[in-house]
């Protein structure tokens, strides 16, 4: 948990509406109350605090099901982009990475099969054409051979032809430039230079067994739409993708937990990842320094991704270095955002529903972390587009 100074007293305290706040957190509770989603925790925080945070329904920690508190942890999926997006950006800063670099320059095991010119950008665009590259999570602890599946990796596609999300692939590059950059494991990196300087010292890519007892066991609940379902709606079908049922309750495990993927594998409360992006919004640790040069982040926070397009939706993806921006094109709600943030709102998503982004525009950031992946991913996306609107509308 943040520690106590990282609390207002109050909503009003940071400009919130209480009244604001009040019905977000009423529309977050809505589908454990209807039974569908066993626990939410939520969290929305402004001026460098958390104005208001809630934990609601029951969760199965440590083996046993016991109700949800601000203390509960959840698995936050790929809001964990975000993190290591700006850990990278750090290095940026720093003058120890160019995004125009090729990988193959910093990561040699990486510099074959056609993968030798991609840049250290186009991994960050999701456009390095190797989405689906394999490494299974029994593997994730062993750097050597994390190298060794770099080098048999291949090419799906022509590099930059395209954006298609890499569910994992891509962060696992990024991780591996930290530590060559850095001499230092990207796990330790993010603790010692974002979660520590921020005040947040619990927000963990990689978490340790002994702190797992707190950690929500994930489970599906829902049924998912037929074929038939999509069609009348006008639904696209689904690709398949890496993220299975079985990889996604793969997070259950110690192993895996331990690990911290680096696409999608931190672990924290709502109130940590809100307050993540309350260190983007305002760029001071907890003396008051900059973490990140400021014309770094506001490069790192420019979209680059041009006219590419999503392949399931069609709109422009809006992707920054790592991260997506809202966008003023009334698209927003499919880049993971609501209705009513402004155009300069960024984050990242997460599977199963998880919400993380900051808007600059109101200084409002939050945290949306669940336990219950719900297989319908329509009701799963409209949930996330009305809390997000519902939030991003709460300054007083």
């Amino acid at each position: 948990m943040p520690s106590p100074e990282k609390f207002a007293e109050h909503p009003r305290e940071v400009g919130l509406d209480p009244a604001k706040v009040e019905a977000l957190f009423q529309r977050a509770e809505r589908e454990v109350k209807e039974g569908l989603l066993p626990s939410v925790q939520i969290a929305i925080a402004r001026n460098g605090k958390i104005g208001a945070m809630r934990s609601l329904g029951k969760a199965v920690q440590g083996g046993t099901e016991r109700a949800a508190t601000n203390e509960t942890l959840y698995v936050i999926f790929s809001c964990t982009k975000a993190i290591m997006s700006a850990a990278s950006w750090i290095l940026m800063g720093d003058g120890k990475l160019d995004p125009k670099e090729r990988v193959a320059d910093i990561v040699p095991e990486f510099g074959t099969n056609g993968k030798e010119g991609i840049t250290v950008e186009q991994v960050l665009l999701h456009v390095g054409g190797f989405p689906n590259a394999p490494y299974p999570q029994d593997e994730w602890l062993d750097r050597n051979k994390r190298r060794e599946r770099f080098s048999k990796w291949r090419l799906e596609w022509p590099v930059g032809s395209k954006y298609e999300y890499h569910p994992t692939s891509g962060f696992w590059v990024i991780a591996d430039i930290i530590e060559r950059r850095t001499g230092q494991g990207f796990r330790e990196f993010v603790r010692d230079r974002i979660a520590t300087p921020l005040g947040i010292p619990e927000m963990r890519v990689g978490l340790p067994r002994e702190h797992q007892n707190r950690v929500a066991d994930l489970c599906y609940v829902g049924e998912p739409l037929s074929d038939e379902e999509r069609k009348q709606l006008g639904l696209p079908v689904m690709p398949e993708t890496e993220v299975t049922e079985e990889a996604i309750l793969g997070f259950n495990r110690p192993n895996v937990r331990e690990a911290g993927v680096p696409g999608g594998g931190g672990i924290m409360t709502a109130g940590d990842l809100a307050l993540f992006y309350q260190g983007l919004l305002l760029n001071r640790d907890v003396n008051g320094k900059p973490i990140w040069k400021e014309e770094t982040l506001k490069d790192a926070l420019r979209v680059r991704s041009g006219d590419y397009k999503d392949p399931i939706f069609g709109v422009k993806v809006n992707r920054a270095l790592g991260v997506v921006v809202a966008g003023g094109d009334g698209m927003a709600n499919y880049r993971g955002f609501g209705k009513t943030n402004s155009a300069l709102a960024f984050g990242h998503g997460g599977a199963g529903g998880q919400i993380g982004w900051g808007d600059p525009a109101t200084g409002i950031s939050i945290g949306y972390c669940t336990n219950g992946f719900d297989r319908n991913d329509l009701r799963q996306g409209r949930r996330g587009v009305a809390i997000s609107s519902s939030a991003a509308v709460c300054k007083a």
